[in-house]
């Protein structure tokens, strides 16, 4: 039994420690939207080159006007729902199939009411745990003549109180933390939406949806 209450113990403690580190580390830089050197074009017309033997040598995905040079595909996922495997793999993909293009990586943060309650819940972790503790201390101090009645069913089984409360506060913390989102976005036009289409794009479908947006980049982004 001593050694379970060990083990109930330092789980909560070890989850502090790393939940205060995270609070107070620096928040990791955001990835630069500068587009990349490019590479210069020959110039067609110099050496007596014609403009149709100059065309032939250069691979078509890196002519002027081809897909790929200037393009810039933002790929805005959720960081705390395991996106960013799927993220590097697209990436990878994009840039292998359109020599040139910049792929930028971007957090999707949830929406701002889920960001103020994850805000929350360590407040309330913390009071949760403050009270098992000291409760008899701290109710006398708030004008309770006796702790109220559920403080005795907490307080009977503390260990096992404590690291409830931080288990399902962490856990209702990474829930309110996520958005669930892998957003797509060409040139800033919205191409694929994980929001609004419940599934990831696949390989084949991106590449489409990409030329597409960059061949009828007037149209209505994609629903």
């Amino acid at each position: 039994m001593d050694r379970l209450q060990l083990v109930l113990v330092a789980l909560p403690l070890f989850l502090f420690c790393s939940d205060i580190f995270n609070l107070f580390a620096p928040p990791p830089p955001k990835p630069s939207s500068a587009p990349r050197p490019r590479s210069p074009l020959p110039n067609l017309h110099s050496n007596g080159l014609s403009h149709a033997i100059v065309t032939e040598a250069i691979p078509k995905n890196q002519q002027i006007g081809e897909l790929g040079y200037g393009v810039t595909v933002d790929l805005r996922f959720c960081a705390s729902c395991s996106y960013r495997g799927t993220a590097l793999t697209m990436k990878k993909m994009l840039e292998t199939s359109f020599p040139g293009i910049e792929v930028v990586l971007e957090n999707y943060p949830p929406p701002l009411p889920k960001r103020l309650l994850s805000k929350l819940v360590p407040v309330v972790q913390f009071g949760v745990i403050g009270i098992v503790l000291a409760g008899d201390q701290i109710f006398p101090r708030l004008g309770f003549m006796a702790p109220p009645p559920w403080y005795f069913n907490l307080r009977a089984n503390r260990f096992g109180s404590i690291a409830t409360t931080w288990l399902l506060g962490n856990f209702l913390q990474s829930f309110l933390q996520s958005s669930g989102a892998f957003e797509v976005y060409c040139n800033g036009n919205l191409v694929f939406s994980k929001l609004k289409e419940h599934r990831f794009p696949s390989e084949l479908e991106l590449q489409d949806l990409i030329r597409r947006s960059l061949s009828t980049p007037h149209i209505a982004n994609h629903s």
